[in-house]
């Protein structure tokens, strides 16, 4: 589905399932695909960090992408996440995202060596010129080391370069300042950039960011809860802050599912991970909760705690 007017709603950053060998579960990724568009969601990120993109070949991103396109036969936009080190290298990801169908692509700013902003700006610039999809700009300084400013965002929404934002930068202040500079809560129609999507990557606080005036959220927990989300998004855009309110203190107890893996047997990420994964295997959605080589698999104690918030949240386990 080409994006032709802003994107907003529910994104989840899709998780990318695995079967024992590590190689792309193609089937499973369809029915997660069945699971987060019956959830109501309004488009899909594949290949995020959610989707474990740093860990699969170039060959793996290709599969896991073209499987997401055609599960999803163009009943919502696919964003094709497009993340590599060098403007070369993402570019080379673009042209193969956009072959594959994608509708819109997603890249952070180079990473490994520093650059400065005006270097991030013309990466980006070269991008957008290169491949004609919508592109956006994926905020993640803890992975990437240099944090986008609110100027360089405005500038490159301000001349078409970028179509939107995916926030991950855990600078609520920043997203803020960001949103008023952008029309802030009242829209961006008479803003400097009308066009432009802002879209948080912080699932605890989705409420908030929407009634600043955020467009939408890209939850990793989505995965597991797209109706969640969805119903969290509804009732902010109705005006219902109480029930948003009531539906994100929900997801937030529920997120505590990332913490199943103890601090001093692996990394957060791995944890978390892992957790999502787990639950969708709990809930019949993919067959192995595998996470790429070389994370730590969750223990059984770990998966007992998964499940345990499951059924808190409503969700029960089938398996």
């Amino acid at each position: 589905m080409p994006l032709t007017a802003p994107l907003r709603g529910v994104v989840p950053p899709v998780c990318t399932p695995l079967d024992a060998r590590g190689e792309i579960d193609t089937a499973s990724l369809a029915r997660l695909v069945d699971h987060l568009i019956g959830g109501g969601v309004h488009g899909l990120f594949a290949l995020g960090s959610t989707g474990e993109v740093a860990y699969l070949t170039d060959e793996q991103r290709a599969t896991a992408l073209e499987t997401v396109v055609n599960a999803t036969d163009g009943r919502v936009p696919v964003l094709a996440g497009v993340i590599d080190t060098t403007t070369a290298r993402v570019t080379e990801h673009a042209r193969t995202a956009a072959a594959l169908g994608a509708d819109a692509l997603v890249a952070t700013a180079p990473f490994y060596t520093r650059t400065h902003p005006r270097e991030i700006a013309r990466h980006f610039r070269r991008l957008r010129a290169e491949v004609d999809l919508p592109l956006f700009a994926y905020d993640i300084p803890v992975s990437v080391h240099s944090k986008l400013t609110a100027a360089l965002i405005g500038e490159l929404a301000s001349d078409g370069t970028l179509a939107g934002l995916k926030d991950s930068s855990g600078d609520e202040g920043g997203l803020r300042r960001l949103l008023v500079a952008l029309g802030g809560r009242e829209g961006r129609t008479g803003g400097p950039a009308p066009e432009f999507s802002v879209l948080t990557g912080s699932e605890l606080t989705v409420d908030a960011a929407l009634l600043a005036g955020a467009d939408g959220v890209v939850p990793g927990l989505g995965n597991v809860d797209p109706a969640g989300y969805v119903r969290l998004y509804e009732a902010a855009r109705a005006g219902d802050w109480a029930a948003a309110a009531t539906e994100q203190e929900r997801l937030t107890a529920l997120f505590a599912m990332v913490d199943a893996g103890p601090e001093a047997d692996m990394g957060r990420s791995s944890s978390a991970l892992g957790s999502f994964k787990a639950a969708l295997r709990l809930l019949g959605v993919i067959e192995c909760g595998d996470t790429a080589f070389p994370q730590l698999p969750l223990s059984a104690e770990s998966v007992a705690h998964v499940s345990g918030r499951l059924r808190d949240a409503g969700l029960p386990p089938v398996r």
